[in-house]
């Protein structure tokens, strides 16, 4: 599109790297290890669920904070996993996704010019929303290798004009799962400063090696300043279906709401019973999908070794391993995705497109191990066989 004709505040955005990655994995056949969508679906007891909604007659709008018993099944899970307890009526809010939670929570509470602290590398599209909102990124660098968080930087971060920080953990795309430690300083940084914590979970069971996932919202005197959001899409192989949610004290939530109401007001009513089944009464499903996603993130790390590929860190949580590609030869990692389909009939994901700093992204690529074994064995064979040196 002519940029004269878009509106300013999209102006500068690119569309996002996923549809890029994946179109190109498509037009050139190649196996896609860019984009982190299972192979597999959720647990069939769940899509039955859905067909049953879907042919009982729940095809017309849902109330537009989401159906009353989906509802109740995200407090009775937070309550049961975390110990949170919550209002469902006034403490929890459905979304089209967490990609919506997140937009809902960046322009119903953000004005322009508030600063918001942000984990960098980020998802793309906390950048793209906050630029829609007026609000200034104060990126705090997870860096290579190790991606663990800074608490002198992000003191540094915070000036008299910041008023939220945008949290993500599991963090994609490092993996990094936060320690209660880090956790903790965040806390401390938050109240010091009257904060408002908008904090991202929706790999919050898909953790590895025995590592713990802390939400935020438990530790003292975070619950009344802390909205966070989750989804069905990654705990349960959904991703598809675009159920998710958002939690916390209720004027956050409601906020949530006030700008949910004019992006979709309500979406999925034939899903959302579903979700609240999948809740409910498949509690192990994503214990279970975890444990088989820590065997195939040590498949794909091994292949990626072999290739010549090793990752930076061993991921802790969500779907991805980052790899540094400069010591073959290259020192943008769009250059080399984009070569990459060509060279070895592989598709990846560039990280630079995640940090504002690009000292720090430019020469560092993603992999996705959420695939099915027998396409990441692919993948990574294709890789070794390949010539990947600039």
């Amino acid at each position: 599109m002519d940029s004269a004709r878009l509106a300013t505040r999209l102006q500068g955005i690119a569309p996002t790297i996923f549809t890029q990655m994946s179109a190109l994995a498509v037009r050139t056949g190649s196996v896609n290890l860019g984009q982190g969508f299972p192979d597999a679906d959720g647990p069939p007891s769940v899509i039955a669920a859905a067909v049953a909604a879907l042919e009982g007659g729940r095809n017309q709008y849902a109330p537009g904070p989401g159906v009353p018993d989906l509802r109740s099944a995200v407090a009775r899970h937070q309550a049961r996993h975390y110990g949170l307890e919550l209002d469902p009526d006034t403490q929890v809010v459905i979304t089209t996704g967490c990609t919506e939670a997140v937009a809902g929570a960046l322009l119903g509470l953000v004005d322009p010019g508030d600063e918001v602290v942000v984990l960098e590398p980020y998802y793309d599209s906390y950048r793209a929303v906050l630029q829609m909102v007026g609000g200034v990124r104060r990126p705090v660098t997870l860096r290579a290798p190790a991606f663990r968080l800074d608490v002198d930087e992000l003191r540094a971060a915070v000036t008299p004009r910041t008023r939220f920080v945008l949290l993500n953990s599991p963090h994609n795309p490092t993996g990094t799962v936060l320690t209660r430690a880090e956790l903790q300083a965040v806390a401390d940084v938050a109240i010091e400063h009257d904060l408002v914590v908008i904090t991202d979970e929706v790999y919050e069971h898909l953790v590895y090696d025995g590592v713990e996932h802390v939400p935020i919202a438990t530790l003292p005197g975070m619950a009344e300043r802390t909205l966070t959001l989750s989804s069905a899409g990654k705990s349960y192989s959904f991703t598809g279906w675009k159920v998710g949610w958002a939690t916390g004290p209720a004027e956050l939530v409601a906020a949530v709401l006030a700008a949910k109401q004019w992006l979709t007001f309500t979406s999925g009513s034939p899903l959302q019973p579903a979700v609240a089944l999948a809740l409910d009464s498949e509690p192990d499903f994503p214990a279970d999908l975890a444990r088989d996603l820590q065997s195939r993130r040590d498949l794909l790390l091994s292949g990626l070794a072999s290739a010549g590929l090793p990752a930076a860190s061993v991921p802790r949580g969500a779907y991805f391993a980052t790899t540094d590609v400069r010591h073959l030869g290259w020192s943008d990692a769009m250059e080399f995705c984009l070569a990459l389909p060509e060279r070895a009939g592989v598709v990846a994901i560039p990280s630079q497109v995640f940090y504002d700093d690009q000292a720090e992204g430019a020469h560092l690529v993603r992999f996705t191990f959420c695939k099915d074994r027998s396409v990441i064995e692919s993948g990574v064979s294709r890789l070794a066989s390949a010539d990947l040196a600039r």
